[in-house]
């Protein structure tokens, strides 16, 4: 396992963040302010700045066309990293070339125009095997921010937290908790919001870090869905239930919008969701090993202190929900 840095005071390395209201970035903000840094966030118009912890600066801009006054904003300010944490919103084809390659783009161009020196990009670990529009989008991105001369840091993580609530409320009801194929066809190594965050904030003193593409995951053995299921049932203290479905179920999905998307722009944004559905169904979130062709738990990093089963826990004493919105398969 990695070993956690030590929070450190860095007041005066300036640090722009970008995607700082989703979960992760969120995460990252909260690990960056913990450790002393001097953090600004740049925020969508419409976007509250309540979602950000005491100490983080917030500016207004659209990365996805800069306008005259955000760069003015900038250029009264210096800053010496730059984080983002932006990512397409459903993987459709031109949401992820348009966010996942071409904002990423004009961010780094930004980076550079605020003289930063250092650029860390949170990325995936789905882009091992590059089938889908946006792995695409963020490997082109990729490409291009390692040859951009800056210091660079590409964290790949295993899997969200969130990505893998979304059934607590259907068990709450006495619903099935849906697997595909046998439950065991994938597995991940799930990371929190909080220790992801400490991860990529450290990549700003770690060398060992530095110009390097680093997957991540959390503690623990890789969990499959029939795992997650069994200690949701557990925890909830209900008696295991689980539906089966083939994964072929979401081919024939695909394949319907996918000719029904060719009048309807809608219904092919929905074709691509079950596409990436199917992508997740049937590839697990860990390190490909190059030798074998096979996921590997043992050779997937890990990092951190909280278990999904932590989370799992704490939803459910809680009572909270978990909502996906565009991103719920189920």
């Amino acid at each position: 396992m990695m070993q956690e840095t030590k929070p450190v005071k860095q007041t005066s390395t300036r640090v722009l963040v970008f995607g700082a209201t989703g979960t992760a970035g969120q995460g990252v903000v909260r690990a960056l302010i913990a450790q002393g840094y001097a953090v600004s966030c740049v925020l969508r118009l419409g976007q509250s700045t309540d979602i950000l912890p005491s100490g983080a600066a917030a500016m207004v801009g659209d990365v996805t066309a800069p306008s005259d006054v955000l760069l003015a904003k900038l250029a009264t300010s210096e800053f010496d990293v730059v984080v983002s944490c932006l990512a397409s919103r459903t993987g459709s084809p031109r949401d992820a070339w348009a966010i996942d390659h071409q904002a990423q783009l004009n961010v780094l161009q930004l980076a550079r125009d605020v003289g930063a020196r250092q650029f860390i990009l949170l990325s995936a670990i789905c882009v091992q095997k590059p089938t889908l529009p946006f792995q695409q989008a963020k490997l082109a991105f990729e490409a291009e921010l390692v040859a951009s001369g800056l210091t660079y840091s590409i964290v790949r993580p295993t899997a969200f937290f969130k990505s893998l609530s979304g059934q607590i409320d259907r068990l709450r009801k006495g619903k099935p908790f849906l697997v595909f194929g046998d439950g065991t066809l994938t597995s991940c190594k799930p990371i929190s919001d909080d220790d992801l965050g400490r991860f990529i904030a450290g990549c700003i003193t770690d060398p060992e870090r530095h110009n390097r593409i680093l997957p991540i995951g959390g503690p623990g053995d890789a969990i499959t869905p029939m795992e997650q299921g069994a200690e949701l049932f557990r925890l909830l203290g209900m008696p295991a239930k689980f539906k089966h479905v083939s994964p072929k179920l979401l081919d024939v999905i695909y394949n319907a919008l996918r000719f029904a998307g060719k009048i309807s722009p809608k219904l092919a944004e929905k074709a691509e969701l079950a596409r990436i559905g199917r992508y997740y169904a049937t590839e697990s979130m860990l390190v490909l090993n190059a030798q074998t062709g096979l996921y590997d738990p043992a050779i997937t990093p890990s990092f951190g202190s909280e278990t999904l089963f932590d989370h799992y826990a704490k939803v459910i004493n809680e009572g909270r929900s978990i909502e996906l919105g565009k991103h719920s398969v189920f």
